[in-house]
């Protein structure tokens, strides 16, 4: 995987290419102290909420200053989350202008291993503050930020990325509709059920009619047209068998594989299609029963619950204790050269 195919595998790069078969998305720049926020470990409550006063994070004043600030009384504490008027603005703009519901990512991923903090249990934002508790518990996003081209092979200087925040609007997709493609030297090799922790009847039953929709989507509207020879891409397959692009990644490790491995996807020999499967389609890979289905991927990813309550700021008596809690194992304030 070389550092030039991360590159055109941003939305911003590829959206110009497939407007017409993708979710209709807007692309903002994220500014320094935007950037500078999602980084910052030390903001335990999440910014954009309406209730919280206004401060800007760039405001002169000490680092805690800016992070939080507590009241006199030793019960009570109030945690102040910064503020960005201006780009609030610019997203609830964009929001508003793709029907009020929106998915968020950044140059290329979701925080889908954030989705169990959300209010509501999944990526549909409708607001900065709904964006921002995402993106702030996602690892995902902090890989985007801070090292994109980690699991490149070329040893080049990394080209210079303008970091941006992505609003997809919202559709409700079925999840046994979406299927991800692999593709080598120009050539789709290999197809897998997106979902594979759950077994979708539909698609077993549908095999034929949905490995056709995929090769003729991708010989139509994709094979040649991409930035690349190699990449994978995300489809969905509608009720009415139409097929859309969801996303494109880079053909390499730091895509999940899904229902394949990198090595046999890589080793350059053709994967194994059967006796009697037809050697010019691709191969397509799906649950085949309740049996064999597997764990979610993002289960690592969760936390206790007193945690969650921590992170979204919802429970000031758990956030005192945690804090009294810290202060009592600080080294500096045990009194251990006295035992």
């Amino acid at each position: 995987m070389k550092k030039e195919q991360v590159v055109q595998c941003q939305l911003s790069v590829w959206y110009p290419l497939f407007r017409k078969h993708t979710i209709r998305s807007i692309v903002l720049p994220l500014p320094q102290n935007v950037i500078d926020y999602l980084l910052d470990d030390g903001t335990l409550v999440v910014s954009g909420r309406n209730e919280v006063p206004n401060s800007s994070y760039a405001n002169e004043g000490s680092e805690e200053e800016q992070d939080v600030q507590w009241s006199d009384d030793e019960d009570v504490a109030t945690l102040v989350a910064p503020e960005f008027p201006d780009f609030a603005a610019q997203v609830q703009e964009a929001i508003n202008s793709l029907g009020g519901s929106v998915f968020p990512k950044l140059n290329w991923s979701a925080p889908r291993d954030a989705q169990w903090i959300a209010m509501n249990g999944s990526l549909k934002c409708n607001n900065l503050s709904d964006i921002f508790l995402l993106l702030k518990g996602s690892d995902f996003v902090t890989h985007d930020l801070t090292q994109p081209f980690l699991h490149c092979t070329d040893d080049s200087p990394d080209p210079k990325i303008d970091t941006q925040l992505v609003l997809r609007k919202w559709c409700e997709l079925i999840p046994g509709g979406e299927f991800r493609c692999f593709v080598k030297e120009n050539k789709l090799i290999g197809i897998t059920q997106r979902d594979h922790t759950q077994y979708y009847d539909h698609v077993c039953s549908q095999e034929a009619n949905i490995l056709s929709s995929i090769i003729d989507f991708f010989k139509d509207q994709v094979q040649y047209k991409f930035l690349d020879e190699d990449f994978v891409f995300d489809v969905y397959r509608d009720s009415q068998s139409k097929v859309w692009i969801i996303d494109f990644n880079p053909f390499g490790e730091v895509t999940n594989s899904l229902l394949f491995s990198w090595e046999e996807l890589t080793s350059g020999q053709n994967i194994s299609k059967g006796d009697h499967a037809d050697l010019d389609a691709p191969v397509f890979r799906y649950i085949t029963s309740e049996m064999t289905v597997q764990p979610s991927p993002y289960l690592s990813y969760r936390l206790p619950k007193d945690f969650v309550d921590l992170s979204r700021g919802e429970d000031a008596h758990k956030l005192i204790d945690f804090l009294k809690l810290t202060r009592n194992q600080d080294p500096e304030s045990s009194d251990e050269d006295g035992q």
